[in-house]
């Protein structure tokens, strides 16, 4: 009796062991496995070029949203934020001059990211700029500057400007280098639009609209962001119906189904039909196109060097991009032989 209790209570510190280093390898490889750069430095340029125009449309009334002047004073800032904390660079500049001087600082940083010169310190520059610009103008903050947020914030993590930039031209290194901070900066990007998605669908199951199915109605009757005419939906209620359900249900199950490598492209598949339909339907097509560049985060690198440098790799006589893996770490080995020893000693006992 006494061999076979001391039996279980081995055994079953060895399962707690064994499920523990498992648990510890998972963690790691999922965060820390180096990853080819390919997919967040196709980011870093998709991301610039929003991150400029959508900064670059304030230069239409500069001072108007921005200047001593402006319709949102220091003062209903600071009331609005005086529960908070909340920082600015633009709180900086006390005079029209100094405004646009800092305006075309940040339009050359948005820009040279994008081509991915000084590619590091562009990052960290892009990501104070985007988090200024939206804290000096709260009232004209909505999803596109959080997704500008997003995608700036993680950009300084990786080696983003590794590939398809001028710093990769200019030293002409190998780029194609597997990165730790590369697979980091991803996978943060993943995990948040995640969260994103999962609390969108969340907040949509505290409105009536969307247990009954018409919501989606809403969207395309108003035409304050109505920009393509789909009110003849109304005689299709079922239709509606389907279309209300179904972006509850995408939101809620993005956060399981993306992981799967049999569901993921499903997945985006319904992302892109769901976000251009915000693009050309909705009245919002940079939040839509954020969205988008967002979503890229889940594409394999080895896609995007195929899609990218496939042609030139084939015309140098290169391998191909598919073949090209990154390193992984081996998974934790369980004890078994001791396992199996315990349990030979256990029948001869018997």
């Amino acid at each position: 009796m006494l061999v076979r209790l001391r039996w279980l209570m081995e055994l079953a510190i060895t399962f707690v062991r064994d499920a523990a280093a498992a648990t510890s390898n998972a963690w790691n490889q999922f965060w820390f496995t180096p990853a080819d750069p390919a997919t967040l430095c196709l980011i870093r340029v998709l991301a610039g070029l929003m991150l400029f125009y959508t900064h670059a449309v304030w230069t239409l009334d500069l001072a108007a949203f921005f200047g001593e002047q402006s319709w949102l004073s220091r003062e209903v800032i600071a009331q609005a934020n005086q529960d908070g904390y909340s920082w600015s660079v633009l709180s900086w500049c006390r005079s029209t001059k100094t405004l646009w001087a800092m305006h075309i600082v940040a339009l050359t940083t948005f820009a040279l990211l994008t081509v991915g010169l000084w590619t590091r310190a562009a990052a960290v520059l892009a990501f104070v700029f985007t988090v200024s610009y939206a804290q000096r103008t709260p009232g004209a903050l909505y999803g596109l500057d959080q997704i500008n947020g997003l995608l700036s914030l993680y950009l300084m993590i990786g080696p983003s400007g590794s590939r398809f930039s001028v710093d990769a031209w200019r030293t002409r290194r190998g780029s194609d280098a597997p990165s730790v901070t590369a697979n980091l900066a991803i996978r943060l990007m993943q995990c948040h639009l995640c969260v994103i998605y999962l609390f969108a669908g969340l907040s949509k199951l505290q409105g009536l609209s969307w247990w009954t199915g018409f919501a989606f109605w809403g969207g395309i009757a108003n035409q304050e962001y109505q920009t393509l005419d789909l009110t003849w939906l109304a005689d299709w209620p079922l239709v509606i119906n389907a279309l209300t359900h179904l972006t509850v249900a995408f939101e809620l199950s993005y956060c399981v189904l993306i992981w799967n490598r049999w569901t993921r492209p499903l997945v985006l598949l319904v992302a892109i039909g769901l976000h251009l339909g915000i693009v050309f339907a909705l009245g919002m097509p940079t939040f839509g196109l954020a969205m988008l560049i967002a979503n890229v985060s889940f594409i394999s690198p080895s896609l995007i060097r195929t899609l990218i440098d496939g042609p030139a790799r084939r015309s140098a006589g290169g391998p191909p991009a598919l073949m090209q893996t990154p390193a992984v770490s081996s998974p934790a080995t369980p004890h078994f032989p001791r396992r199996t020893k315990r349990d030979s000693e256990f029948r001869s006992s018997r």
